[in-house]
């Protein structure tokens, strides 16, 4: 691909993640991807060439958004390096999506119901899986994603740089917008996307 330039890891030559950052930032990139931050060298190495001007984008393993600030944080990572290099998290899980052939709709179960009124939301009819030669009997074809989006806003910063309590930070994220994974399922399952089920497997209540 013509202007981007790709490295692959080797542990077993000693390539490792942060000595292939360390090598990549001599080039001086705009845009720097990393596969996964994997220890706290790279996540310092990553917060330092995003200090400096470069847009870093990576993956950290997880379970939720603001869960990605405390797995900082548990690496030892300076609250205030954290607040200053963070511009966005964004936690995605895929489930399954319904044939389009051969889904079918019927009223939801009372405890469905249950589910949707402690997010607000109301819902007459849901769609169920049942299976066709078209998704080869399994109800679904291909996935979709759901998705939590943390915006690192200045009172987020703020709050972050000042290692405030994780029930802050998440108070702090629904005020300024995020919407949960599980919130974000139930609205791919009000579309008749997916279903309940999907979802409850990879977003907890």
């Amino acid at each position: 691909m013509t202007g981007v330039n790709q490295v692959q890891v080797r542990p077993d030559v000693n390539l490792t993640f942060a000595k292939a950052l360390r090598s990549i930032l001599r080039q001086d990139p705009n845009i720097i991807m990393i596969g996964e931050i994997r220890d706290v060298e790279t996540a310092e190495i990553s917060i330092r060439a995003s200090l400096t001007g470069h847009l870093v984008l990576s993956t950290i393993h997880t379970n939720d958004a603001i869960k990605t600030i405390t797995r900082l944080l548990d690496m030892e990572i300076e609250p205030f390096l954290i607040a200053s290099s963070l511009t966005g998290i964004v936690s995605q899980r895929l489930v399954r999506r319904l044939c389009t052939e051969c889904s079918y709709e019927e009223n939801p179960s009372p405890s469905e119901d249950v589910v949707f009124k402690k997010y607000g939301m109301e819902i007459e009819k849901v769609k169920r899986a049942k299976g066709c030669p078209s998704c080869n009997f399994k109800g679904y074809a291909g996935r979709v994603g759901i998705f939590e989006v943390l915006p690192i806003t200045k009172v987020m910063q703020k709050l972050i740089a000042q290692n405030a309590p994780m029930i802050e930070l998440e108070k702090q994220a629904k005020v300024d917008g995020m919407v949960p994974l599980l919130q974000s399922g139930l609205l791919k399952v009000k579309k008749g996307i997916t279903t309940l089920e999907e979802v409850l497997k990879v977003a907890s209540e």
